[in-house]
Formats: C-alpha cells, structure tokens, sequence
C-alpha cells in the first residue's frame, strides 16, 4: 500500500471521532488536508459541526469544500482537533512543524479537549529527531537565537545541533503565517524531548518549537491492511 492510501486510511478513521454540535480544529499538512476533504463529504451529508483552522491555507480548503470556520476566539474550547506530524514516538510525543504552522497548531491543540494525530506507519519511530526539529523564531537576533538553539540541544544531549533558518526555493527566508521565521534543528537523536523543549521555551527570540509533548491523546497509524490506534 502507498503511503498515499496509507495517509487515507488513517484520516478516514478519524472521522468516526467527529459527531453533530462538535467544534473541531483542523490540522495542517498533507494528511490533514485528506481529513478536511472527507470531513466535507460528512457535511455535505448533513453533519452538523464547527470549525477552526491551525494556517490560512487549510482554512481556505475547508471554506472551499463547504466547512465553516471560524476564528479559534469564536470558541469557549474546542472539542477535538485533528491534525498529522511529522515524527511519533511511543509515548505519542510528537515533532511538527514541517508545514510551518507549529504555533497556530500548539495553540489550537491545547485549547482542545483531545487531540487526535493522523499519520502513516513510517511517522512512527523509536526515539525522536531524525527529522529536523522546527523552531519558529523572531527574525530580529536571528543569529544568536540559531546559536542558543545549537546550544540548547547540545545541552539535552541530542546527536547533533546544526540550526539552520528555512528558505524558499527563492533563497528568501521561510516565513509563517504569524511573519516569523522558521529554524530547522538536525538533532539526528533527542534522548530527552521533554528536556530539549524547557530548553528552547527559556530562549529569548523563540516564539515555539515543533516537539508537542502531553498534547495528543490518540494516534491513528494507517498501516497496510487496516490501522492502529494509539492512546494516552
């Protein structure tokens, strides 16, 4: 099975979580954006449901499809969100960010009652950091932020701690819906997540980073034949 099919399978599994009167967050990122299209066809159906959106992009997609949505201030909470990640450990702490809208997605994710991860069987690893941990920064000091952030993951004993900022094919500076800056950090191995993320949280020129640690409750992992779900 493709990894296509396998991104499929897991976001369809996830609608079986969403019913009438819910407020539901929406992820960003590939698998997220197959979610949204099947959580049109539900609505188109007649499921009666809320939205908001973790980037512009994906709120534009879902107001394409049909879905309303609203700002996250519209919501005294929200009941569920859904939403990929780039790596997955056992323990379900997460690294995302690789889309870019790591704030907005911390931000939504806490303010959900659960969090549901939708992912492929090859997000799931051992221990996190072979993919590069996005750090969203302040552009101002951005070189001393990229040393701190070097610094920090040195210091919680990751394989390695090359910071670098993310560039558009132009060479221009990636920037975030927020208008920040994006730092990519080569951890090769995190040990410690929960270490490495005090760490970055205490760096002046840091806005947030990509490891999302007590924030998702299930993870739905789209295998070959059927899925797993993972909970906490």
């Amino acid at each position: 099975m493709s990894v296509g099919a396998q991104k499929k399978r897991a976001a369809d599994k996830a609608l079986d979580f969403i019913a009438d009167g819910m407020a539901v967050g929406l992820g960003t990122g590939s698998t997220a954006e197959i979610f949204v299209h099947g959580l049109a066809t539900r609505v188109k159906d007649g499921l009666s449901i809320e939205t908001t959106s973790t980037s512009l992009r994906t709120a534009e997609l879902a107001k394409d499809l049909g879905i309303v949505v609203k700002e996250l201030d519209a919501f005294s909470h929200l009941h569920v969100t859904v939403d990929g990640a780039d790596e997955v450990d056992a323990h379900l702490r997460l690294i995302k960010g690789g889309g870019g809208a790591l704030l907005r997605e911390k931000i939504v994710a806490a303010a959900s009652d659960a969090m549901i991860v939708i992912v492929d069987e090859a997000k799931m690893v051992g221990t996190l950091g072979c993919f590069a941990l996005p750090v969203e920064v302040v552009p101002f000091g951005l070189s001393q932020t990229q040393r701190n952030i070097e610094g920090a993951a040195l210091a919680a004993g990751c394989e390695s701690h090359d910071a670098n900022l993310r560039l558009l094919d132009s060479g221009a500076p990636f920037q975030t819906d927020g208008g920040h800056y994006i730092v990519d950090c080569a951890c090769g191995v995190i040990p410690k997540p929960e270490e490495l993320a005090h760490f970055l949280s205490a760096i002046p020129g840091v806005v947030d980073h990509g490891l999302f640690i007590a924030l998702a409750t299930k993870v739905i992992v789209g295998r070959e034949k059927d899925t797993d779900i993972l909970s906490r």
